[in-house]
């Protein structure tokens, strides 16, 4: 049996509050859906394909603003949607990613009274008895839950260690919102896959239940518990990382107490000068442990935004180096810290074989092998295997080629309109591509834009090739230890083709002089379809012409057969404007 709260969310919703919430959100994506219908399906099949590109970016702008609205004023998973969406560059266009990317979920808080009942049906026992101190106005407020620091009794400081925490509560009444969100977005989902623009690119059932599964666990803070103490153990003999401590006492599913870990902002980049840390050596020192997480360790942090981040000086003693060789030959001069990471209800884990690919990936990258590259994205499953991918090869090439090397700082020199004419090129070469993202993988192009972006912000002159190439550099040198293992499955490889090539060559010839023979074109086979298309419905059109005029010719003469006719006539109309739907191109 699926779980309860699954089971809750496909159900349709009963409270009026909730069937209003699941009725607004179905309306919106309805209007919205026609709206994409009709100009990207209906108007091209008419002949109206420019008036239909004209207002394309437009269009697409004023969706992503209205639902960035909608999201803000409902709260509740919609954020969090919207936030998903920002990040799917893959598939959707920059017109709507740029304007989600700066949707915040920051939220008026929840009344104190109302959290205060919350924590103490969890906890089970008044507030006062579970803390020594709770102060009621929270110190961030988000859609999902809010935090409030606050101290521990004198036995459990003792037992803990430490008496200064901060406690995250659910939000009152998040778990059946949580539940109609995820309702209407199965019921939308299965709209867009009746959507062959949409179903040839993205699963989007597959897509909802990943987000729907990220978003349970969010919720469960027993999870987050555990994701805390498992990052925890995989850092504890790295004293570049801290991570605050769970109060197991203190917590269940709907309240997490952590050890209070406040300090300096990653993105604080006055904040850290002042207390005597180079903003860009916290960038590299970033970078490098993000890299690790994910190459490394295969488990890592999926939401590293600012807020999740603190830079936290420690006491150095200088006889003691270990920091410093650690962080870096510059660190002996500055005030020693370490990067101390909250919240761990969005964390993003890669099986060997994934991990794998993303290293072929790397070396790809760091090669600048445009080839190798689409070659890796294959071997991770992003791309189907039979794809074309020649395009991607030559847009891959063209990108190492100009942008290749590039730092934040170099690229803001490059002219935006080349920037903006390359992007609508490689954008349109990506989103033409049959995607299938493997599980999790999204997390990962989450983690790394982040990361990117906070170390940019933090030095301007920060370049990711130069993050990447250490680690590439690593993996290039293991890579090259098996050099003669590979050079001897080479040989045998070659020895093998070799062998087997006279066979081969004698069934070419066979096929050949019995006529057999074919070649795969897929460009000129997709012309060739579109264009068989356009036939069959000039023929529709011409045929739906035929009726419709001799149904009006015998009109006066015979009322009931040209009536027929003229009824008649619908049938080619609606094949000429709509034939073909279901084999639309790429």
């Amino acid at each position: 049996m699926p779980p309860a709260s699954e089971t809750r969310a496909r159900e349709a919703p009963d409270a009026p509050e909730t069937r209003a919430r699941y009725r607004r959100i179905l309306r919106f994506a309805l209007r919205y859906l026609v709206q994409t219908w009709w100009f990207e399906l209906v108007l091209p099949r008419i002949g109206l394909a420019r008036l239909s590109e004209r207002g394309r970016a437009a269009r697409l702008t004023r969706l992503a603003q209205r639902f960035h609205v909608l999201a803000v004023e409902l709260g509740g998973l919609m954020i969090k949607v919207g936030q998903f969406l920002s990040s799917r560059l893959d598939v959707l266009p920059p017109e709507i990613t740029k304007e989600l990317a700066g949707l915040q979920d920051e939220v008026p808080p929840a009344p104190f009274d109302a959290i205060r009942r919350l924590a103490e049906a969890e906890l089970g026992v008044p507030l006062a008895q579970a803390f020594a101190t709770f102060d009621e106005a929270p110190v961030a407020a988000a859609s999902l839950g809010q935090a409030h620091r606050a101290t521990l009794v004198a036995v459990d400081a003792a037992a803990s260690g430490f008496a200064e925490v901060v406690v995250k509560v659910q939000r009152p009444g998040i778990q059946a919102i949580v539940d109609v969100d995820l309702a209407a977005l199965r019921r939308v989902s299965g709209w867009l896959s009746r959507l062959r623009i949409v179903s040839s690119h993205v699963d989007t059932h597959a897509l909802v239940a990943e987000f729907a599964r990220t978003s349970l666990e969010e919720i469960d803070y027993l999870h987050e518990a555990l994701g805390a103490e498992r990052f925890g153990a995989m850092f504890a003999d790295d004293p570049r990382v801290a991570v605050p401590e769970v109060v197991w006492e203190r917590t269940s599913r709907r309240v997490l107490t952590l050890s209070d870990v406040t300090a300096i902002k990653i993105n604080d980049v006055d904040g850290l000068r002042a207390a005597g840390i180079d903003p860009a050596e916290v960038a590299s020192v970033f970078a490098e442990v993000m890299f690790e997480q994910l190459f490394g360790h295969g488990y890592f942090h999926a939401d590293p935004h600012p807020g999740n981040i603190f830079v936290t000086p420690v006491p150095f003693s200088r006889p003691d180096a270990s920091w410093a060789e650690s962080a870096g030959s510059s660190a002996s001069n500055s005030t020693a810290w370490r990067l101390t990471f909250l919240d761990f209800g969005m964390m993003g884990e890669v099986t060997d074989e994934l991990r794998d690919g993303l290293r072929r990936l790397l070396i790809a990258v760091a090669r600048r092998d445009g080839r190798g590259l689409v070659a890796s994205i294959q071997d991770v499953g992003i791309l189907l295997p039979t794809t074309d991918t020649a395009e991607l090869e030559h847009a891959m090439t063209q990108l190492f080629d100009r942008f290749g090397g590039m730092g934040f700082a170099q690229l803001r020199k490059v002219d935006q309109r080349e920037f903006r004419d390359f992007g609508k090129e490689f954008g349109a070469v990506v989103r033409s591509l049959p995607l299938q993202l493997p599980e999790n993988f999204l997390l990962v192009i989450r983690s790394m834009s982040l990361t990117s972006g906070v170390c940019s912000a933090l030095d301007p002159e920060f370049n990711v090739w130069d993050a990447i190439e250490p680690y590439a550099s690593r993996l290039l040198r293991d890579e090259s230890g098996n050099a003669v293992v590979a050079a001897v499955k080479e040989v045998a490889s070659i020895a093998g083709v070799t062998l087997r090539l006279p066979g081969r060559i004698d069934a070419l010839i066979t096929r050949f002089n019995e006529g057999s023979i074919t070649v795969a074109t897929p460009a000129i086979d997709r012309r060739l379809s579109r264009l068989e298309r356009l036939v069959r419905r000039a023929v529709g059109a011409v045929i739906f012409a035929g009726f419709l005029v001799g149904g009006v010719l015998l009109l006066p003469q015979v009322a009931p057969l040209g009536i027929v006719l003229m009824c008649v006539s619908v049938v080619p109309l609606a094949y000429a404007v709509f034939g073909g739907a279901g084999g639309g191109s790429r």
